[in-house]
């Protein structure tokens, strides 16, 4: 199921993640691994040995799309729900409908910027006040696909707490009820890679929208298996441009 640097990825993430670990040490464990394996040269054995069919690609193909934050959506490495690895390719003024969302996730993550920059607000709701008026909506899987689910939650009001701006070679990681809303912060593409970790996942993220309302369910269309490998050269290539 894979060459060296495949093998070596698994056995990293494996040992880092899947002791039963309380939530601020998992985020921790999963920053220091996300840094690890997203330093260039690295990172770029490991893409070029997945973009040779490595791994499993009929499988990461099948969870690889464009996604409606607005980026192109690549695993490399499914552990699972306790360590999903995947490459975010992250295109300025990409126009996706859910840019300008604020949101949070199922599990607990790590990002380490390999490319570009990436620019990150945080928020917190606020208990009727707050500097944004926005739409709520819970946001699930649907029964036999893995489309989106939006159901509205009602109206709510968003207080920011924080403004960062994340350069290549820095990380960050949240726990998974963190609200915050990240975009490319450069007019060429910013390169991520990402890790999802935590065996107890939530049934919904929460998401909030200042742009209008939201359709009730939004496709996700994989890759097909080629385009995923071309994918992968393609990102090969941007790190050698690093």
């Amino acid at each position: 199921m894979g060459g060296r640097q495949v093998m070596a990825a698994r056995r990293l993430l494996a040992e880092s993640l899947d002791s039963e670990l309380p939530e601020h040490e998992r985020v921790a464990a999963a920053r220091r691994v996300v840094a690890e394996l997203g330093s260039p040269d690295r990172l770029l054995e490991l893409i070029d040995e997945l973009a040779s069919g490595e791994g499993d690609p009929d499988g990461c193909a099948r969870l690889s799309y464009r996604h409606v934050l607005g980026f192109d959506k690549l695993l490399l490495i499914d552990g699972g729900p306790r360590r999903m690895l995947r490459a975010h390719v992250w295109h300025p003024g990409a126009g996706a409908i859910g840019e300008e969302d604020i949101h949070n996730h199922r599990s607990p993550l790590a990002s380490y910027v390999v490319r570009g920059r990436l620019a990150m607000e945080l928020y917190e709701v606020g208990d009727g006040s707050g500097d944004l008026a926005a739409a709520r909506y819970e946001e699930s899987l649907a029964e036999r696909s893995a489309d989106w689910v939006l159901r509205p939650a009602g109206p709510a009001r968003l207080r920011l707490t924080h403004v960062g701006q994340y350069a290549a070679g820095s990380s960050y990681a949240l726990p998974a009820h963190t609200l915050h809303r990240a975009w490319c912060d450069t007019d060429v593409p910013t390169v991520t890679l990402f890790l999802e970790t935590g065996e107890e996942r939530r049934h919904h993220t929460d998401v909030f929208t200042a742009a209008g309302p939201h359709p009730g369910a939004v496709a996700k269309v994989p890759l097909p298996v080629g385009d995923y490998l071309d994918a992968l050269r393609e990102l090969a290539q941007r790190l050698r441009a690093v």
